[in-house]
C-alpha cells in the first residue's frame, strides 16, 4: 500500500472510471490524498460505492459522464477539468472496451469505427485537450491503459480492439519523447486477463478457465492487482526516471 500522502493535493483525471480497473485506480489515488475527476461513459446505475460518496462529500472526488462516441463528449470532460483544476498532475486514459467480438470477414464499417473511436481516438483527443493543463504541472504524468492483446493479437474476433491497443502503446512511446522537454512522462499499464465485467461480457467461463491454467501464478488478475501499477508510474518520487514504457501486469502470461 502506498503512503496516504503520496499524491496529497494532486489533481488527477481518470477516464473510464465508472467500474473495473478505472474505478479502483481512482479509489487508490483518493486513498493517497489526490483530488480526482472520474469520467464515466454512462450515468451512474445502482448504488455509488461508499468511498466515492465520502470523497464527493469532501469535495475531493468529482464525476463527469460523457460519451466519447458522441459529438462534444471529450470537450465535456475538458470543460469540467477547466472548472475544477488549475493544472492536471496525472491523466489516466483508461476509457475503452472491446465493444464486441467481430470476425474479420463480417466486420462492418460502423463496428470498426466504433472500436477505433472508443479505444484509440478518445486517447488522442483527451490527451490533446488536457495538454495545456498537464504542462502547468511541474512533474505531470500520463498513464495509458493498453492490453496484453497489443502484443499477442488477442483471441478471435478481437483484432481491431487489439490493434487499437497497439496503437496506444506506440503513440505513448512517441508522446514520451515529444513531451519529455515539458517534464511530462508518458507510460502504459498493460493488463492481462483481469476479472472485471469486461470478460464477463466478452469471454466464456470455459475460455477464462483455460486461460487461467496457462498463467504461471495460476489465477486471473483483479482490478486491485492492476491499480498500483498506475500509481507507481504516476508518482514522480517512485518513477521519475521512467518514461515511454509499458508495464505488463499479467501473472506471468508473457514470460518468454
Amino acid at each position: 500500500m502506498f503512503h496516504p500522502s503520496l499524491f496529497k493535493g494532486a489533481s488527477v483525471v481518470v477516464t473510464g472510471a465508472g467500474r473495473g480497473i478505472g474505478l479502483e485506480v481512482a479509489r487508490q489515488f483518493l486513498d493517497c490524498g489526490a483530488h480526482v475527476l472520474l469520467h464515466g461513459g454512462r450515468s451512474q446505475q445502482g448504488a455509488m460505492p461508499e468511498f466515492l460518496e465520502s470523497a464527493i462529500a469532501e469535495a475531493r472526488a468529482h464525476v463527469v459522464h460523457a460519451d466519447f462516441l458522441a459529438p462534444g463528449g471529450v470537450d465535456r470532460v475538458v470543460s469540467r477539468v477547466d472548472s475544477l483544476f488549475p493544472q492536471v498532475d496525472v491523466l489516466v486514459n483508461n476509457a475503452g472496451t472491446m465493444v464486441g467480438r467481430y470476425p474479420a470477414g463480417e466486420l462492418t464499417d460502423e463496428q470498426y469505427e466504433t472500436v477505433v473511436r472508443l479505444n484509440q481516438t478518445s486517447v488522442v483527443a483527451v490527451t490533446r485537450g488536457l495538454l495545456p493543463y498537464l504542462r502547468r504541472a511541474p512533474h505531470a504524468a500520463i498513464v495509458n491503459t493498453v492490453s496484453i492483446s497489443a502484443l499477442t493479437g488477442g483471441s478471435p474476433g478481437s483484432a481491431i480492439y487489439s490493434a487499437t491497443k497497439a496503437f496506444v502503446s506506440t503513440y505513448s512511446k512517441a508522446l514520451a519523447r515529444e513531451l519529455a522537454p515539458d517534464g511530462i512522462r508518458v507510460n502504459c499499464v498493460s493488463p492481462g486477463t483481469i476479472t472485471t465485467d469486461f470478460h464477463e461480457r466478452y469471454s466464456s467461463p470455459e475460455k477464462l478457465e483455460a486461460t487461467r491454467r496457462t498463467i504461471p501464478l495460476q489465477r486471473l488478475g483483479t482490478a486491485e492487482d492492476c491499480a498500483p501499477a498506475y500509481l507507481f508510474l504516476a508518482a514522480q518520487a517512485l518513477s521519475g526516471y521512467v518514461t515511454g514504457q509499458v508495464l505488463e501486469v499479467n501473472g506471468g502470461q508473457l514470460i518468454c
